[in-house]
C-alpha cells in the first residue's frame, strides 16, 4: 500500500481552490489581470511538487521544492492583494491563507529535511 503523499494532496486541494477563486472573480467581479496571476503560482506550487517526485537528484528535488516554496510566497502575495482591494472577502483571504500556511511550512520542513538540518524540538 503506497503512503500518501501530504503535501501533494495539500497542495492539489489548493490548486482547485485557485481554479475556483479564478472562475469567482472572472465572472463575478470581473477581474482579469490579477485573477490570472494568482492562478499562474497558485497552480505552480502543485505542479512543481509533483515534478520533485520524479528528481533526479537530491538537489533536483531540493530546487524544485524551492520553486513551490517561491511560487507559494508568490500566491500569499497575490491574495492579500486581492484581499486589500477588496475583491475578496476576509472569510476567504483567511481561510485560503491558512492552507497556503500548511503548505508553506510542510515544504519548510521537507527542504529542511532533505537538506539534513533537524526541525526544531517541540515545545
Amino acid at each position: 500500500m503506497e503512503k500518501e503523499n501530504l503535501i501533494a494532496k495539500l497542495s492539489l486541494d489548493f490548486a482547485l481552490r485557485i481554479v475556483k477563486l479564478r472562475k469567482y472573480l472572472v465572472e463575478t467581479k470581473r477581474e482579469y489581470v490579477l485573477s490570472k496571476q494568482i492562478l499562474r503560482c497558485g497552480t505552480s506550487i502543485g505542479a512543481n511538487i509533483y515534478e520533485s517526485e520524479h528528481a533526479q537528484t537530491k538537489a533536483d528535488f531540493i530546487a524544485k521544492l524551492y520553486i513551490s516554496l517561491k511560487e507559494a510566497n508568490e500566491t500569499k502575495y497575490w491574495l492579500e492583494l486581492l484581499y486589500r482591494a477588496e475583491y475578496i472577502e476576509n472569510k476567504l483571504y483567511e481561510s485560503m491563507g491558512n492552507d497556503l500556511g500548511k503548505i508553506i511550512g510542510t515544504l519548510v520542513n521537507i527542504i529542511k529535511k532533505a537538506k539534513g538540518i533537524a526541525p526544531p524540538p517541540n515545545l
